[in-house]
């Protein structure tokens, strides 16, 4: 008999509440992940659909992450080509998201400045809908559904791995701000 694990996959739902309460969605839904039996095949595998794009696309988190031993996760986006170490990656990274905003920033101050409240908004742990962002629209690379719902997670991944620090605030200080 094969200790072999497939990929299990299940939606998440994080939706308002404070830092510690979205933290705490998320942390419980790994705390039901079923044990992993070794390394490699034998370890547990998840993905946690968390985002549904304008475009259909979604967000999603795999587990385990090779970074931090535990809690940590990647947050990647379905059938898109980030530029990452060894070519072309689904992960989008921390430079690939503040690049794009520097882009939105020249291209339209006042538009960014728009989408910098929306993404403040996030950080202060409050939903953003579509209707909130419908009208912003960039030439730039990445859809603002897209960078918005990458932001979201990358501010709970943030919280989740880096609690007993800044947590969120570390990727918030990255973010470029309006002029």
């Amino acid at each position: 008999m094969s200790d072999s694990k497939t990929l299990l996959s299940a939606e998440l739902k994080v939706e308002g509440g404070t830092r510690q309460e979205l933290r705490e969605k998320v942390v419980h839904a790994f705390l039901n992940e079923a044990p992993g039996t070794g390394t490699g095949e034998s370890a547990s595998k998840y993905c946690y659909f968390v985002e549904t794009l304008s475009d259909g696309r979604r967000i999603f988190l795999t587990r385990p992450a090779w970074l931090n031993k535990g809690f940590d996760f990647e947050i990647r986006v379905q059938d898109e080509n980030f530029p990452g170490g060894r070519g072309k990656t689904d992960r989008p990274n921390h430079s690939v998201i503040f690049d794009d905003l520097k882009q939105k920033l020249a291209e339209a101050p006042e538009s960014y400045a728009k989408l910098f409240d929306l993404i403040e908004r996030i950080y202060d742990c409050q939903e953003v809908t579509p209707k909130d962002y419908e009208t912003l629209k960039f030439r730039s690379d990445l859809p603002v559904d897209m960078i918005l719902g990458v932001v979201k997670w990358f501010f709970i991944e943030q919280d989740v791995t880096y609690w007993n620090y800044s947590g969120r605030a570390m990727f918030m200080s990255g973010v470029p701000r309006p002029n």
